[in-house]
């Protein structure tokens, strides 16, 4: 690993508020998926989603006389190259493994799992950033960390691949992509792109890329028409828990970086743990409560608030 100063990025009252309430609107995707599985295909409620939250996003910045990502610009080439890698690794790719996965698992499961995104990201972050370098915290808090994973998976690991594990494997398929995703996104701070055009654009690059295929491999338009319940559940998923939710991703990452950007999966799986224990009578088995308990803890190491006092030492 490299040596050397690690710097870190401090997160202010502003931030952290924001965090806050990203991590419910995320939360609430997890609810609003495990109702849409029961009626659609996995492919076809990631196209849906990306598409209709490209179409609100458009909307909204005609009416704020915001210019499209790439409107206006020398370097329009590098701008469509860069949103369409972020379609792919922040909206295609974990998009569809996480909700192939609640097909498999538990909504609550799927959160707590997706709850390992800084786990990956302070690995990434370290390699292709100069100011998110693994430090000795850090790295105690990703042992901790996957620790907690282990724990979630359970010995049934040990016997073989069933059905369930395939779906926890995919969901943390799709954290890991969400984190390379992240450390992607800091790419968008140099471009000078604001938060409102990296949102629509990222989803409207994943809507032109994969909602072909969706439609071709599950044949969507064959499809009947959902219950209004599955109809409402799409709709909040694709305005309030990706076209608002990425806007405020986007400017914690401007303001914090990728690493702290990616702590707020830690408050996550109380949200979707909260809302599936709620409304759809889901059981968070203990394993599952002492394994989000040490993802927590890792994640907390991780950033350092344990260990405030102490100098950070670069591995």
């Amino acid at each position: 690993m490299a040596t050397g100063s690690a710097t870190s990025i401090q997160m202010n009252a502003k931030d952290w508020l924001t965090m806050a309430l990203l991590s419910v609107v995320w939360g609430a995707s997890f609810f609003s998926i495990e109702i849409a599985v029961t009626e659609l295909p996995p492919f076809t409620i990631v196209s849906i989603r990306v598409g209709l939250a490209a179409i609100a996003l458009f909307f909204y910045m005609r009416a704020k006389g915001i210019p499209l990502p790439f409107e206006g610009r020398s370097d329009k080439a590098e701008v469509i190259l860069a949103i369409a890698l972020m379609g792919f690794f922040n909206n295609i790719v974990p998009q569809s493994l996480i909700v192939w996965g609640q097909t498999h698992i538990t909504s609550s499961l799927a959160s707590i799992l997706n709850a390992t995104m800084p786990i990956f990201t302070v690995f990434i972050a370290h390699f292709f950033t100069t100011d998110e370098k693994l430090t000795a915290n850090r790295l105690i808090g990703v042992l901790i960390g996957f620790g907690g994973v282990v724990l979630i998976i359970g010995p049934a690991a040990l016997k073989g691949l069933t059905s369930g594990l395939l779906g926890q494997a995919a969901v943390l398929g799709g954290a890991c992509s969400y984190a390379v995703a992240a450390v992607i996104g800091r790419r968008f701070v140099r471009l000078g792109l604001k938060p409102m055009q990296i949102a629509f654009g990222q989803v409207l690059a994943a809507a032109v890329m994969f909602t072909p295929f969706a439609v071709l491999y599950e044949k969507s338009y064959a499809l009947p028409m959902p219950s209004m319940g599955v109809i409402i559940a799409l709709i909040s998923l694709a305005t309030i828990s990706t076209a608002f939710a990425y806007l405020l991703y986007f400017r914690l990452i401007a303001n914090t970086g990728a690493t702290n950007a990616s702590l707020v999966t830690l408050t996550i799986p109380v949200t979707a743990s909260a809302l599936g224990i709620g409304f759809l009578g889901e059981v968070l088995e203990p394993t599952h409560g002492l394994g989000l308990l040490c993802i927590g803890l890792g994640l907390l190491t991780i950033d350092g608030r344990l260990f405030r006092r102490r100098p950070a030492k670069v591995v």
